[in-house]
Formats: structure tokens, C-alpha cells, sequence
């Protein structure tokens, strides 16, 4: 430090005229430094001259200090790389920062001092992005950055798998890395940066490890493959392998893929291995440069003599047990502790102190030799199998029929109990990392208790290696899974793991794949997953590997004994994700091509006993089958529902338990089942309304009652009016004997007359008399505008719901005109009953006041109304059909409604309304009634028209005639006067 505060004096006295002489103990000469050369200090010779002290007059300056850095810059796949020491953490074993653009890096490590009294080795690997990195404070109570996320924890695994297997043997003394993104562009996943950093920060500290190792990325988009690809690339592209190896084997694999055949993963890695190999020149030499010497740590290793002497004492046992495939795994381990304890007798009796120090670990060895001398020699495993054979299989789906979706897989004494949840849009993960996308709509949870191998546990929070788990077998099923806009559902699975013995993240990944299948999500394949093991003999003396066998479907006991863990996850199309942990050195990649061959093979074999049990999606009933629904409405209409500070929204939800979320134009609503999903629509559409289409049931309340009939609001507040003659199937003598006001009801839309009033019908929505059934669904033609995302069911297997409503689609539907969505203002001028009698006198009146004024006036009663709308016919015919008259024009009955909608396909084009009839225009019309002195005419929509008799014209018309008409005039009621156009 005084040789940097020295240093920096010297050069502020050149820069800075004020400081041209220098305080005597300042000097370089004063502590007898000679020049700098390269940034490191020397020692300049005892007979250098003195110069006379300073004066006590000038005060001391703080010198400026001298950072010794280092820089290794290279290119791979089009990205400038740095790696740069020297500058931060120097205090650290080893730091290096990383950059690529804008992203940087920084990895350290140091190990502990004192000795090792423990049998592994404690890596510790943490990985930490705190939002610094972007510009952006932590969005929770504390401002600041909690418990490592999920995402933490998978990059930091990804750090530790390859890392891990290049410690040399007996070395167990504490390691720790530290990871830390210090800035991000977003452009580029900090994860792979941060294991080269490791790895360079590695090599230069003085812990004995045998790397460098280069881990790189590769995409594929279009067929071409990338190195180093960007995030918005990685959306892109098909495939997302992570590869790490060291300059001739292969150390880590992690691949994330839609459907990649075993050829094109195989051509990828390949690929990936010369690329990787380019990263491990730059950190030689910036090893050579700044690297510190190797320190000789203490090495917990067994002596010849005290593993011959174990070994002899527990050979025999040991292959007794392994060699005898009636055991189970809870009872070959009962046995092999029991070795365990007999051995530890023999040596507590001999007092060998040195032997007991070892004598777990050197057991397991034994175990080891014992296994993997049998497997190779005789191709036969621990269990009994055959090397390329998958062990019994269980498929069981809709196990627990009262979820959305579930299923019980086992293989061998491995089972899993997995379960779907369905939710709504709004119930993704929301994420706060660096880069990816901001949620996640499809969730995966592993959990591992203690009850599955039979152990005394505590539950903690997140576990790295249940996260691990997790993790790989979402992202094997996450390729299968249908689009976001063809299945808008949040998506979570829980794998439960009931018994373990071996490889439970590859049998979550069949039980997974049935249980989504089970909650009926189109799922476009089945995906299965399989571990593949490897039994090595390597030649002492070269360290290269002389004889292996490929094991299918490993048991946990072979993981532990074995060399690595290739877990192999997709369809019968392809792979969909891997997962490769080793445990020596590294292994050649030829050996790791050649298992997706017998990978590939036991997948297929699964996938078969999984298909038998279930093969589509299954249709879900009414009671446990979630719905959702995407309504278009307004903002205003949106504001109208969600009401103040959201208040209105809440307490839909609270009475009804669905989940309602809003967008831009778009409402959400998400229900446990078809029951509640009825019950918010109908308070949807009371508070809302939707467009009114004929032959739609609604739910209205009666508002007033009159002799004539009743007024009932229904839609968001739009009105209509219930004739008397729709009340019933039979007469109905008052209509207060029927509703009430304030009473709910269930109407159909039948028409609009000629005023623009809607008419409803009670008696449509009734069973007819002498029918069992109603051949009326309620909600039958509701929402085909505002609703064209309707997932009723979350099959894709239609229910009889959804055919009935593929029916109706195919069905020409009759919509009143000019009724627009009630979320904006209605194009139908909607009349309370008041209103329409008062019109009916201003009419008579042919007076022009508002309807302030109008309502005052004296009201006209029906029959009045309807003498003079058939004021045009004969006097005579008046009195005696005065009440058909009033039935024919304000209201049609079901059967009339239905085929008012034919007649009007049949006769037009377009549907006819009151404001689209002209004068002059030319349709088609049946013969409703015939009258003394003319034709009651049907123009089809529920509007009614007449015909006069010519005199000499024709007269012998029957009722049903379709005629060709043309609107001649229209009555002081607004009534059309038709006449005959010759054909």
C-alpha cells in the first residue's frame, strides 16, 4: 500500500505543479523502491543516495493507488468474451469477472484453512442476481432482495455438476463459490457466464482442481444451429442445450427441446464440444499471468493396507448379498449394514484405530467393486435384470376423481402420485429475474419426504435438489403442452414421491404427462422419461476407460455405485429434455451418444403402458371440471362491473368463489365447475348485459305488472315486455297469478315489435303440455359475440355442451335489429310500460312533446291501442277480433318465433327490422291471418304487415302462402301496407 500511495504521488507531482516536491517520507527513495516495472515493486540497493529530509511546513497528500489487472479477450459464435482479474474481490482466492457486451460476471471462491475430518467433499455453489443489475429496486417490503429463487438455485446447480467431479480424490476441505450477475442487458443469460467464470477463478486460486472447463450454449432456429444464441433467440429456437466438458470428455448436459430426434441431438453435441473446447486457452493464460501455486491441502486418503484388510473381511458378504435378487431395497440394505456392523466388530476386536476412521467410506467401496465387477463380467444387475431392461410398470389415471386431473405411476418401488390444478390467467408465477419472460403460466412442483425411503425428515423451504428435479421434468413436459392462445389456463402439477428407488424425477415426468391428460388438456403426445447408467473399468495407468455397459432404467443403488445419471425425457417424435450428471472426470463422448439409442428403446416400452391406461385427453363432467370463459365488452362496461375501487368485482368473487381478471376489452372468468361459472355469467349479465338475440333465455325481474301483461328488466338494466298471452301454455285469467314484482324469471326473447319493445315469453321456456322435456337450454344462444374464447370444458374432446353449442352455430340465428352489446349505449329505443301507453296517446294525438310532458298525459289502454292499429280493415271485423288482433301484434308464441326465423331465411337475405323496411322495398311474406277485407302478413323478425284487398284482385289465399310484397305505405301506428308484386 505505501508503494501504490508512492506511486501515485510521483505521478500527481507530474500531472499537478503544486505537487512538484514531495514530502520527504513520501518518496520512493525515502523507503528505498526503485522504479515500477510491470506494476510489481522492487528493491533498490542499499548505497542509493539520500536526499536531505523535508520541511515539516508542507502537508502529506493521499497518493492515487495502483490496481494490477489482467485481461483475456476471445470470440466465440460472433460474441466478444472478456475475462479480466485483478481489478475487484482481491482479497478473495480467486475472482474473475466475465463479460460479454453489457452483461458482466463476477465468480469467486476460497476454501476453508483447517484440516478435513469428514468423508466428502462440502462445494458449496451460490448463484445471486439482485436487481441492481437492471436498474430496478426489489419490488418487496424490505426493498430488498430475500431467500435465493428458484431460478438462483438452478444456476447454481448448473455451476456445481460439472465442477464438482474435477476435485481430486480425499480432498474434503470446505469450497465455496460465489456467483453474482453486476450487470445485464437482458440480451444474454448470465448462467452460462457464470460457470467460465468459476471455472477461471478456479484456476487461479491455489485449490487443487483439475479443469479449466468451457461450458457454452447452443440454439437451433430454422435447422441452423447457434452458439451463444441471445434470449430473444432462445425464444426462437427449437432447442436450448447447455454443454460442459473438458478438452477430450464431456462433464455436464442439460437440454431443453421440442420433439429433437436422437440424430439432430447427437449432431448438436458434436458441435457444441470443439466450441466449448475455445474457452479453456483464454484461462491458461491468464492462469500463467496472474494464477496463484497449487497448495499442498491435506488429502483424506485410505492406506493399501487398510483397504485389503476391509476388503477381505467384507468381499465375501457383500456379493453374497448382491448376487441373491430376491431382495428388496429396504432389505439389501438391512443386510449390508448388518456387513457393515460385523466388520466393525472384527476391527473394534483387533483395537485398529485407523481402520474404523475409514470404515464407512472403504465399505462402500467394496460395495462398489462388488457391483461393478458382476455387471461387467456377467451382465447382470443388482436386481437381477438384464442390462437394456425396464423394471414392472404401474399406470393408474383419475385415481382421485375429485381433482381437475391425477394418476399414480410406478416402476419397480419407485412411485409418484401426481396431481393438476387448473386456474385462472391471473394465478401464473410471477418472476423477477434478469432475463425471460415476466410469468409463468405452467408450474411443476417435486416434492421428496422423508416416508419415501422410509427416514425421520423436517419440511424446509425450497430444496435445491427438489427444485432440480422439478424443474427438469416441467421442461419435459412444457413441449407438449397446447398454446397459450388456444389454452389460456394456469397450469400447476404436484409430484408427490410415495417410494423412492431410483430416478423419481424421470416416473414424475409419465406420472405428469397422465394426469394432464387426466384434467383433460389437450396434450399433443404422452412424454416419458428413462435414467440410463454407466458401469466403467478404466485403466489405471492411462486413465482411459477399457470396458463399460450401458445400463436401462437404473435402481438407486446402481446411481450411487455407477458413473453417471442420463436422464432421457420425451415422445415417441422425440426428446423433449436431459439431464446428465457424471462422477469421474468426464466421460467420452462417444459413450454418451451411444445411449440414446437404448434410451429411446425403454421409453417406448413405457409410453406403450402408459397409452394402454389413458390415450386422450379426457372429457371432465360438470361437477369437477373447471370453466373458463373470455368475454369482449367495453371499457365502460368493464368499469360498470368492477365498480368503485374494485368493490363490485370482490364481492362477485367472494359470493360465487370464481376467479374474474380484466384486461384491455376483454373479461376473464375462471369457476370451479359449470354450477358457479352459471351463477357469475347471470351476475355478469345483470350488471353488464349482452347483445339480445332471439331465442336467447335471460334472467330478468319483474318491475311492474299491468291486465295486459308485465315489464321486466332484465340484461343490465334494458326492458321488455311479458304479454299476457305468454304467460302460460294455458289461459291466464290475470297475469298478477302468475309473477309478481320483484319476482325472477327465466324468459325467452321472441321478437320486437314494430316500436322497437322487446317481446318476451314465459310460456316458450315451459315444458308444452303431455312433453317430459324442455326442449328450451338456458343460455342457448348467449355469448356467441362477446364470448368466441369459450373453453367450457377443458377437453378437447367436445361434451354435450359443446356440441350443443357447435350445433347452434350451425344454425342461422334470428338477432333483434340494431341491438347492439348493452356495454355501450343499445341502439333499441327500450320503453317502460308508462311510456309506451303515453306514446300511444301522443301518437293518436299527432302531437310532438317530450317525454316529460307525454308522461303526464292520460294513457290509452291496449284494446284502444290495438283498434286503431287495425283501423285500416273493415269496421265489422274489429269488435270480434280484437283480442287476436292484440296477441297477433304484440306477441308471437314460440312456435311462431321459430318459424318467423325460417320464414325470414327463406324469404330474405338479411333479417328484417322495422328500420331496415323501406318504401318501395320488395320481400317475401306468409299469409298469417286472413281477414274479411284483406291479409295479415308475416315479414319474418316478428314484424307483422297488411294487404287490402284489390277489387278485382285475387281472394282464395291460404294461410301459410308465401307471397312477393312490396311496402307501399306505412299506417299512422307505423304498421307496413304492403301490395302484391306479380312474379
Amino acid at each position: 500500500e505505501i508503494f501504490c500511495l508512492l506511486a501515485m504521488a510521483s505521478v500527481a507531482s507530474r500531472t499537478n505543479p503544486l505537487l512538484t516536491s514531495l514530502p520527504y517520507v513520501l518518496t520512493r527513495r525515502r523507503f528505498g523502491f526503485r522504479t515500477i516495472c510491470s506494476g510489481r515493486p522492487g528493491f533498490a540497493p542499499s548505497t542509493s543516495p539520500s536526499p536531505s529530509p523535508p520541511t515539516d511546513s508542507e502537508p502529506p497528500v493521499a497518493g492515487t493507488k495502483v490496481l494490477e489487472t489482467f485481461k483475456e479477450e476471445f470470440e466465440i459464435g460472433s460474441r466478444q468474451i472478456t475475462l479480466e482479474t485483478g481489478k475487484i474481490a482481491r482479497f478473495a482466492n480467486g475472482a474473475v469477472v466475465l463479460a460479454m457486451e453489457e452483461t458482466k460476471v463476477l465468480s469467486t471462491v476460497a476454501s476453508a484453512k483447517g484440516d478435513a475430518v469428514r468423508d466428502f467433499l462440502p462445494l458449496t455453489v451460490d448463484y445471486q442476481e439482485k436487481q441492481f443489475a437492471q436498474g430496478v429496486i426489489p419490488n418487496t417490503f424490505m426493498r430488498r432482495e430475500g431467500a435465493p429463487k428458484e431460478r438462483e438455485l438452478l444456476c447454481g446447480r448448473l455451476i456445481d455438476r460439472p465442477v464438482r467431479p474435477l476435485f481430486p480424490a480425499g480432498f474434503y476441505h470446505e469450497v465455496q463459490v460465489m456467483a453474482s450477475v453486476l450487470s445485464s442487458d437482458g440480451k444474454q443469460d448470465p448462467d452460462v457466464m457464470a460457470a467460465n467464470a468459476t471455472s477461471t477463478a478456479l484456476m487461479l486460486s491455489d485449490i487443487p482442481w483439475g479443469g479449466p472447463i468451457g461450458v457454452i450454449r447452443i440454439g437451433r432456429i430454422c435447422g441452423q444451429f447457434i452458439f451463444n444464441p441471445s434470449m430473444d433467440e432462445l425464444s426462437l429456437s427449437d432447442l436450448n442445450l447447455v454443454y460442459a466438458c473438458t478438452r477430450d470428455k464431456t462433464l455436464m448436459i442439460d437440454v431443453q427441446a421440442r420433439e429433437i430426434s436422437e440424430r439432430d441431438l447427437e449432431a448438436a453435441l458434436r458441435l457444441a464440444h470443439p466450441e466449448a473446447v475455445k474457452y479453456l486457452e483464454p484461462q491458461i493464460r491468464l492462469a500463467a499471468k496472474a494464477g496463484k501455486h497449487k497448495k499442498e491441502y491435506k488429502l483424506s486418503m485410505v492406506s493399501e493396507g487398510t483397504m485389503e484388510k476391509i476388503r477381505n473381511l467384507a468381499r465375501g458378504p457383500i456379493e453374497a448379498v448382491f448376487t441373491d435378487p430376491t431382495y428388496g431395497k429396504f432389505e439389501r440394505g438391512e443386510a449390508l449394514d448388518k456387513i457393515t456392523q460385523d466388520v466393525k466388530r472384527a476391527l473394534e476386536e483387533e483395537c485398529d484405530e485407523e481402520s474404523l476412521k475409514f470404515l464407512s467410506k472403504t465399505v462402500d467401496t467394496v460395495r462398489k467393486e462388488v457391483v461393478r465387477r458382476r455387471i461387467i463380467a456377467e451382465g447382470l444387475r443388482v436386481d437381477g435384470r438384464h442390462l437394456d431392461e425396464v423394471r414392472p410398470l404401474y399406470c393408474e389415471a383419475g385415481n382421485l376423481p375429485v381433482l381437475h386431473g391425477s394418476s399414480l405411476f410406478s416402476r419397480g418401488d419407485t412411485q409418484v402420485l401426481c396431481t393438476v390444478t387448473l386456474g385462472a390467467p391471473g394465478d401464473a408465477q410471477r418472476l423477477e429475474s434478469l432475463v425471460g419472460p415476466p410469468t409463468k403460466r405452467f408450474m411443476l412442483h417435486y416434492s421428496f419426504p422423508p416416508f419415501s425411503i422410509n427416514e425421520v425428515g423436517k419440511r424446509v423451504g425450497l430444496n435445491r435438489r427438489e427444485v432440480g428435479h422439478g424443474t427438469l421434468a416441467e421442461k419435459a413436459l412444457l413441449a407438449v403442452l397446447p398454446p397459450e392462445d388456444d389454452f389460456p389456463y394456469t397450469v400447476r402439477v404436484n409430484s408427490e414421491v410415495m417410494a423412492s428407488d431410483g430416478s423419481t424425477s424421470m416416473a414424475t415426468v409419465c406420472g405428469g404427462s397422465m394426469a394432464l391428460m387426466d384434467a383433460g388438456i389437450p396434450l399433443r403426445e404422452h412424454v416419458a422419461g428413462v435414467s440410463v447408467g454407466l458401469v466403467s473399468e478404466v485403466d489405471p495407468s492411462t486413465g482411459t476407460i477399457k470396458d463399460y455397459r450401458i445400463l436401462t432404467d437404473i435402481l438407486g443403488l446402481e446411481d450411487h455405485l455407477g458413473d453417471m445419471d442420463f436422464k432421457i425425457s420425451g415422445t415417441r417424435n422425440g426428446i423433449t429434455a436431459i439431464q446428465l450428471d457424471i462422477k469421474p472426470a468426464g466421460i467420452p463422448l462417444d459413450i454418451i451418444c451411444e445411449c440414446l439409442e437404448p434410451a429411446f428403446k425403454g421409453r417406448i416400452q413405457i409410453l406403450d403402458h402408459m397409452e394402454k391406461e389413458i390415450n386422450a385427453p379426457r372429457t371432465q363432467d360438470d361437477r369437477n371440471s373447471p370453466r373458463l370463459v373470455t368475454l369482449k365488452f367495453s371499457n365502460d362496461a368493464i368499469r360498470r362491473l368492477i365498480g368503485p375501487l374494485g368493490a363490485l368485482k370482490r364481492k362477485i368473487e367472494e359470493e360465487t368463489g370464481a376467479r374474474i381478471s380484466v384486461s384491455d376489452g376483454a373479461l376473464t372468468i375462471v369457476a370451479k365447475n359449470q354450477s358457479t361459472m352459471g351463477k357469475v355469467q347471470e351476475k355478469v349479465d345483470f350488471i353488464v348485459g349482452r347483445e339480445i338475440e332471439i331465442g336467447g333465455i335471460y334472467k330478468g325481474l319483474v318491475t311492474s305488472v299491468k291486465e295486459y301483461g308485465a315489464f321486466v328488466e332484465f340484461n343490465g338494466g334494458q326492458q321488455g315486455l311479458l304479454h299476457i298471452s305468454e304467460l302460460s301454455h294455458e289461459p291466464v285469467s290475470r297475469v298478477s297469478d302468475v309473477v309478481s314484482v320483484g319476482q325472477q324469471v327465466s324468459l325467452m326473447c321472441i321478437g320486437q315489435d314494430v316500436r322497437g319493445n322487446i317481446k318476451l315469453s314465459l310460456r316458450a321456456t315451459l315444458p308444452r303440455p303431455g312433453s317430459e322435456t324442455n326442449n328450451v337450454v338456458e343460455g342457448s344462444v348467449a355469448h356467441t359475440k362477446q364470448a368466441p374464447n369459450v373453453w367450457a370444458s377443458v377437453g378437447d374432446v367436445p361434451n354435450a355442451q359443446e356440441k350443443q353449442n357447435s350445433a347452434r352455430k350451425d344454425m342461422p340465428v334470428n338477432k333483434i335489429s340494431g341491438v347492439a352489446p348493452s356495454s355501450s349505449s343499445p341502439a333499441i329505443l327500450i320503453r317502460s310500460a308508462a311510456e309506451c301507453e303515453e306514446e300511444d296517446k301522443s301518437a293518436s294525438l299527432n302531437q310532438s312533446t317530450k317525454a316529460t310532458k307525454a308522461k303526464k298525459s292520460k294513457p290509452i289502454s291496449p284494446k284502444e291501442r290495438e283498434k286503431e292499429s287495425n283501423a285500416n280493415f273493415a269496421s265489422e271485423d274489429e269488435d270480434e277480433d280484437e283480442d287476436e288482433d292484440e296477441e297477433k301484434y304484440s306477441s308471437t308464441s314460440p312456435t311462431d318465433s321459430r318459424d318467423d326465423q325460417n320464414d325470414k331465411e327463406a324469404a330474405v337475405e338479411a333479417p328484417i327490422s322495422a328500420k331496415k323496411l323501406k318504401l318501395g322495398m320488395q320481400v317475401k311474406a306468409k299469409v298469417h291471418q286472413i281477414r274479411a277485407r284483406g291479409l295479415v302478413l308475416d315479414l319474418g323478425g316478428g314484424i307483422r304487415g297488411m294487404y287490402r284487398f284489390e277489387t278485382s284482385g285475387k281472394k282464395n289465399f291460404v294461410v301459410g302462402d308465401e307471397l312477393q310484397v312490396q311496402c307501399s305505405n306505412f299506417s299512422s301506428k307505423g304498421i307496413p301496407v304492403l301490395s302484391l308484386v306479380e312474379e
